[in-house]
């Protein structure tokens, strides 16, 4: 009995010494993280002091106050924040006589832009080129492979000016443009068709419209296989309806001597830097999809071969749900580097956020603060980006796991 009480209280000693062990290392850990944190912010503070004592010596202020100043210039094309007297906000052209906060955001509306286009299509054409790299057509084969190559071995601003000056200035002219399904490609733009509301007022619209938003809110978040089907067949009817029930129509655009009337636009230089940053992204996407599938075991292609799976089934049914769940991180960087990419529009004149901000620094002078406030932008559609492509990855392996 002696010795299982001192057995029991050697038990507890340890017990207790362990406990008192992790503390201390949860205390050493939390005050290290602590040091480290206030070391930095401590470094940051007295560099912004000694810049600013720095700028001061030269008599330039550092001040954000410029922000609410008249721009006093005009963009070739972007929309831009406005108040329009209550809580809301109201989207319009920027002018010359909005501030310079408002440049600012219509820069970046302009690069969120291209950047939002350009992930979906280069996602698109990344993978068809992906798949296509391990084709057993020789010819699709080939072709994925010298596209690939050629792309991802060529700077991406040599690209961008091919695209611009070999490509887009040597469409057709506005007066004789060429129309293919709708679409209006000329040295002008490209001008494609777009959905007009037309259902003002009509209780009947809205309802089916605020029940076109609730498929997608539920398509996205809901977790119940039946419900995400249910959605996918309302977004899918909804919008048809509202086009027969004449709630939405279709504007067409069509080409008249200066201009084109219709629809919705694209500018030659929008249309550039967009193809330019597509197939590039895309070429790079390819090779991480090609790679995800090759490190797929053999023996998956081998038992779908054997159940009678064509390659087209087993590449959609089999290998791409496997492929997608592995890549989406390999994507989420390629996503945010596509992103940075735009700054490149410069070349072409394109209005994005750092081209704007050139012309900002230029004329009032506060490159410092332009440059923190671009780094600020880029580094927010970053952080958007990464927590997009995380929380995709936790709902695919949440559907894996089960």
């Amino acid at each position: 009995m002696n010795v299982h009480h001192a057995k029991a209280a050697e038990h507890a000693v340890d017990d207790d010494l362990l406990s008192a062990r992790r503390r201390r290392n949860r205390i050493r850990y939390g005050a290290t993280q602590f040091a480290v944190i206030a070391a930095a912010i401590t470094l940051v503070v007295l560099f912004a002091l000694a810049v600013k004592e720095g700028l001061a010596r030269h008599g330039i202020r550092f001040s954000f106050s410029f922000l609410w100043d008249a721009a006093g210039f005009d963009l070739s094309e972007g929309k831009t924040f406005v108040f329009d007297g209550t809580f809301w906000l109201a989207f319009t052209e920027f002018t010359s006589e909005r501030s310079i906060a408002q440049a600012f955001a219509a820069g970046i509306v302009n690069t969120t832009k291209v950047a939002v286009l350009a992930i979906v299509l280069s996602t698109m054409l990344g993978v068809l080129l992906g798949v296509s790299r391990l084709s057993t057509n020789w010819v699709a084969r080939s072709l994925s492979f010298w596209c690939v190559e050629f792309v991802r071995n060529t700077p991406l601003l040599i690209q961008l000016v091919f695209w611009y000056f070999a490509v887009i200035l040597h469409f057709p002219p506005i007066a004789a443009a060429a129309e293919f399904y709708g679409v209006v490609i000329s040295q002008q733009g490209l001008f494609f068709p777009a959905l007009v509301w037309k259902g003002e007022g009509s209780p009947v619209a809205i309802a089916m419209a605020t029940a076109c938003w609730v498929a997608i809110l539920g398509l996205v978040f809901d977790k119940h296989r039946l419900v995400r089907r249910v959605c996918m067949g309302a977004i899918v009817v909804l919008p048809c309806l509202m086009l027969l029930t004449g709630i939405v129509e279709l504007d067409f655009p069509v080409a008249s001597k200066f201009r084109a009337k219709g629809g919705t636009g694209m500018s030659p230089e929008m249309a550039a830097l967009l193809l330019a940053i597509v197939v590039n992204s895309a070429s790079y996407i390819a090779e991480i999809v090609r790679g995800a599938i090759d490190a797929l075991p053999k023996g998956q292609w081998e038992a779908a071969t054997s159940l009678g799976l064509s390659r087209r089934d087993t590449v959609h049914d089999i290998i791409l749900p496997q492929v997608f769940r592995v890549v989406l991180p390999s994507f989420g960087n390629q996503y945010i580097s596509l992103t940075k990419n735009t700054a490149l529009g410069i070349a072409v004149g394109y209005p994005e956020l750092f081209n704007i901000y050139g012309t900002i620094a230029n004329q009032t002078g506060h490159s410092l603060e332009g440059i923190l406030i671009v780094m600020a932008s880029y580094l927010i559609l970053s952080w958007a980006i990464s927590a997009t492509v995380a929380w995709a990855d936790r709902r695919l392996s949440k559907r894996g796991a089960m």
